[in-house]
């Protein structure tokens, strides 16, 4: 009996000698009686369990149990596996259960090849890219309610390449499903998309006839050159607000922008008031009307009119308006337009803001333009007040003595007026401002000021003299310009070209005017060293760091196209 006793104990101490060594084993069964061997062992689990629990097995240096997970056979196959709650192993699962079974493995996806949109139903459409996170979620929706009325989890997705004009998007799914007895399988399949060619309703009406617009803006400004909507292009190219436009027409005194719906032209008229001091007015025309349906057909006309006010015009206030702003001016100097007009009064330095609905309630016009500019050389400057910034632009106040250029050999007309410009200006120097001595204007404002006009009003500095060393040069930047219809037989060419190269200088100039606009790269300017010399320091330019690169998507897939050969 004691043999039986002994010999169980012997095996039952087999099994725990991760704990206990054999030799001390032995030891504990001839020293001890059995009774007191089984308390003992006991004691001592309960001791190795408490430290490992806590974790100060390792601290004190003890023993430290080891738990081993086991193994079962699998039922069908019988290899050695870890046991599940189905006691079968992977392979064998999967040849029992598909828990792809039920699932969408192919779709269709509504494609438009004219502006790489899928439809999204009903009647949306969304423009999507090749391969990318957008159009990845887009099409697992479509699955969305097929996985869940199988009960199954979506894990993982990701792109399968195929060729791009093979008209198929493969995505390679993951899925993770309960199974027999609550085991959880996961697995994987291909879902094939197959894009359907249809035009979006913009693009068929484009292609049947352009004309077929909704919605027509016609922006417009009644002054005699066009550097207004040359800055407005630059803006609306980089928001890209006329993205949707079907089609942009360029008019005589302004822009035509055509949309395929209304509110497409409502959203580009908040654009436009938000970036210059306008008034817009709309009105709608009946194209067809279905009685049965009760269905409308309008063409919207939204007519957005921009004040003629313009950067660098002089501009004499009517008295009352002149009292609302403070009795500043009469005469000042628009120094800036955006939704509002900055103005300046040239020999107090006093300045204010007018916004569109206080313009628009008098309505006045500018009593000379940019296009009537006259150069003068300065002869003396003596600064009269300390630096004053205006809207991050510095002054100074100062008395100076200039004269025409045109005069030179004439006569020895000399005027001593006041400038802003005294932080510019240095003896020698040219610039660019108004003659009123010898001007002639219709202005009624103007005839009451009589004895207290000044004779000129300098505007900027003129750097057309040091300019004329790098004509014919290619400039180190460029900008982008709107693809748009011209009449070339009412437009004058010539004319436009020498305003755009104007406009060019003024950005060069004026660095605040850069800063809400793109300006790219230019790849075929290349910098002369002897140039650099030659030019001189002071002459205006625009710095590398403001450049943007000019991406081209074209040449950089040939770029792609020659490093994989």
């Amino acid at each position: 009996m004691f043999g039986v006793k002994e010999h169980g104990l012997c095996s039952s101490l087999a099994a725990a000698s991760t704990v206990l060594s054999l030799e001390f084993q032995h030891k504990l069964l001839i020293y001890l009686p059995i009774t007191l061997f089984y308390t003992v062992r006991e004691s001592y689990f309960r001791y190795i369990n408490m430290f490992s629990s806590s974790g100060m097995a390792e601290e004190t240096g003890m023993f430290k149990v080891h738990q081993t997970i086991g193994s079962v056979l699998c039922c069908k196959c019988g290899i050695p596996m870890q046991p599940n709650a189905a006691n079968m192993c992977v392979k064998c699962l999967c040849s029992e259960v598909d828990i792809t079974e039920g699932l969408l493995k192919r779709l269709v996806l509504v494609h438009c090849p004219e502006c790489e949109s899928y439809l999204q139903p009903p009647r949306s459409w969304v423009k999507l890219q090749l391969e990318s996170k957008e159009l990845l979620t887009f099409c697992l929706k479509k699955l969305h309610k097929n996985l869940n009325s199988s009960k199954a989890r979506l894990i993982h997705a990701e792109f399968i390449w195929t060729e791009p004009h093979s008209r198929r998007i493969k995505v390679k799914v993951k899925v993770q499903k309960e199974v027999i007895n609550g085991a959880i399988l996961e697995q994987s399949y291909t879902v094939e998309y197959v894009q359907q060619e249809h035009m979006c309703e913009s693009c068929s009406r484009v292609q049947a006839n352009p004309d077929q617009w909704v919605a027509a803006v016609q922006l417009r400004q009644h002054v005699s050159h066009r550097r207004t909507f040359f800055y407005l292009e630059q803006l609306i190219l980089k928001h890209g607000a006329a993205a949707s436009a079907i089609r942009i027409k360029q008019m005589e005194q302004g822009i035509d922008f055509f949309f395929s719906n209304r509110s497409h032209g409502v959203k580009f008229v908040e654009f436009i008031g938000k970036v210059a001091p306008v008034r817009s007015r709309s009105d709608k025309q009946l194209v067809s009307h279905d009685p049965k349906s009760n269905n409308y057909n309008y063409k919207y006309t939204f007519s957005v009119e921009i004040s003629p006010i313009c950067r660098e015009d002089i501009i004499c206030l009517p008295p009352k308006v002149a009292v609302s702003l403070g009795n500043i001016g009469p005469i000042v100097i628009c120094t800036k337009v955006t939704n509002s007009i900055a103005l300046l009064d040239p020999f107090t330095l006093r300045h204010c803001f007018l916004d569109a609905d206080q313009y628009w309630r008098t309505s006045f016009k500018s009593l000379l333009t940019s296009r009537q500019l006259v150069e003068y050389i300065v002869l003396d400057v003596e600064v009269v007040s300390s630096e004053v910034t205006i809207g991050g632009t510095k002054y100074h106040l100062a008395d100076a003595q200039v004269a025409r250029v045109s005069d030179f050999g004439k006569n020895d007309t000399i005027f001593s007026i006041r400038t802003h410009l005294g932080h510019l200006l240095n003896p020698g120097d040219y610039a660019l401002g108004y003659d009123l001595y010898g001007a002639n204007s219709n202005d009624m404002e103007l005839d009451k000021y009589k004895g207290h006009i000044p004779e000129a009003i300098l505007i900027k500095k003129s750097y057309e003299e040091k300019r004329q060393k790098k004509r014919g040069k290619p400039r180190s930047w460029k900008l982008k310009s709107l693809e748009m219809e011209v009449d070339d037989r009412r437009v004058d060419q010539d004319k436009m070209v020498s305003e755009y190269e104007q406009f060019l200088k003024d950005l060069e100039e004026n660095p605040d005017m850069r800063f809400n606009i793109s300006l790219y790269r230019n790849k075929e300017y290349q910098p002369s060293e002897m140039a650099s010399v030659t030019d001189g320091d002071e002459l205006p330019s625009v710095p590398l760091d403001e450049l943007l690169a000019d991406l081209d998507l074209s040449e950089a897939e040939d770029e792609e196209d020659n490093m994989t050969e």
